[in-house]
């Protein structure tokens, strides 16, 4: 396993004062999968007052001290090195009751959620693989360390952790690890929502529609308005799937943007409430986008997700049945309005959604790509389509007189004539036009 230098000299040095020392968790897993590590925790048989001494040279953050962590601050970063562990009870389902260190790696290894993460590497003293992490990523599986329903108990934010390994590493839940994560799930409701919110982002990036679809009883765990859109029939010719499937099949459909995603996966929340059946027993939605817009900002807002990450997703879903047309003076009202970005997003957004009906009947892609490829033209005219586009700005008004909330106005009214193509975005021909029209300010 290939080491950076500083991490590499972390390890000699306490290797040098005679103490035990690994590279342990992540990125030992992700080392045995051939991908790049990102970071490099560490661990040793030396106590948090030995590993100070040992780095007595370096600048050192001593904020996880009492639970045997040392930061050592190295030119290429900071380096967690922690003492080995073990750990008692987890009364608020996040902070053991109590820390003891142990001596060798094994006991500090125990301690760990999963197999995969609980290897370790020691360019002395070789690979510590105590569980059998390595065989399960091998086979493809996902395993508790020890007993899943304690390992959950401990810290129920391991169980959309373990959603999230599975995810991203193609891993299938052993039986036992997915019944624990499947009974102890009502235990996420007291994590911080904080936490919740990270987990639920790292993995609709790494989502496909089978992971989706296979743990939606725990993601209504943590986002409860998904738990009626399980099994529900709509009714409808044009969706062969229940609601929880075509959203998979949404989330997967679209880039891997957290927008995007989020906006995927809230995208028909609102179709539960909104759901009437007319009289040959057809399923409809009316105002549907709007309710699920209404119900995803709560959502949002509950777990304390960025202004501007829930403003984007709002926007989207609520415009998710505004169809977007291949019509150029109509695209750049939109862009006009939204940007470039929101309406691409758009885009991408009704894309999944008419691709993911499961019918097999017209998914609109020709008229998707003749959206898309006005889009580009737009794009490469550099056309002015925003305020700060226009040949002349507020200065130029006041020079021909115009003062106050007039001269917004004026602007919005320029902006307006040479995005629907009535005039250029000539400095000459957009003066001449706002002195003529002065006297309607």
């Amino acid at each position: 396993m290939f080491l950076p230098e500083n991490i590499q000299n972390c390890i000699d040095l306490l290797e040098n004062a005679g103490f035990a020392a690994y590279a342990v968790g992540g990125c030992v897993r992700d080392a045995c999968l051939g991908l790049t590590p990102h970071d490099y925790d560490l661990c040793t048989s030396a106590l948090p007052e030995q590993t100070e001494a040992v780095f007595r040279d370096y600048r050192l953050v001593l904020a996880g001290e009492k639970h045997g962590t040392v930061t050592v601050i190295t030119e290429d970063g900071p380096v967690e090195i922690t003492t080995f562990r073990t750990e008692g009870g987890y009364r608020d389902n996040r902070h053991p009751d109590w820390v003891k260190f142990v001596p060798d790696i094994e006991g500090d290894l125990a301690r760990r959620d999963f197999t995969i993460n609980a290897m370790a590497y020691s360019p002395k003293r070789g690979f510590a693989d105590p569980f059998g992490g390595r065989g399960d990523l091998e086979n493809q599986i996902l395993r508790a360390v020890g007993d899943p329903v304690s390992r959950f108990q401990e810290d129920s934010l391991r169980i959309l952790r373990g959603v999230r390994f599975a995810a991203r590493f193609g891993l299938t839940p052993e039986e036992n690890t997915l019944n624990a994560m499947l009974s102890q799930r009502h235990l996420m409701e007291h994590l911080a929502r904080e936490r919740v919110f990270e987990e639920l982002c790292k993995l609709l990036l790494a989502a496909k529609a089978e992971d989706i679809t296979r743990f939606a009883r725990i993601l209504a765990a943590v986002i409860s308005e998904l738990g009626p859109m399980i099994g529900f029939d709509q009714h409808s010719p044009h969706h062969a799937y229940d609601l929880i499937t075509h959203t998979a099949y949404v989330v997967e459909g679209v880039p891997a943007t957290l927008p995007l995603r989020w906006a995927a996966l809230l995208h028909d929340t609102g179709k539960v409430t909104t759901f009437t059946r007319d009289a040959t027993g057809r399923g409809h939605f009316y105002g549907h986008a709007k309710e699920s817009a209404a119900i995803a900002g709560g959502i949002l807002l509950r777990l304390k997700a960025p202004t501007a990450l829930r403003e984007e997703v709002v926007t989207l879903i609520g415009r998710h049945m505004t169809r977007l047309q291949p019509e150029r003076k109509w695209l750049r009202r939109q862009v006009s309005k939204f940007g470039f970005s929101m309406v691409e997003s758009q885009l991408a957004l009704q894309e999944a959604d008419m691709g993911s009906k499961g019918t097999g009947e017209d998914d609109g892609s020709a008229v998707f790509s003749a959206v898309r490829g006005l889009l580009a033209e737009l794009k490469a005219e550099d056309a002015c389509l925003c305020l700060k586009d226009l040949a002349v700005n507020g200065n130029d008004l006041m020079a021909l007189g115009y003062r106050g909330k007039a001269i917004g106005i004026c602007l919005n009214a320029l902006l307006e004539q040479v995005v629907d193509e009535r005039l250029p975005n000539e400095r000459k021909a957009l003066l001449d036009w706002a002195a003529e029209t002065q006297k309607d300010w």
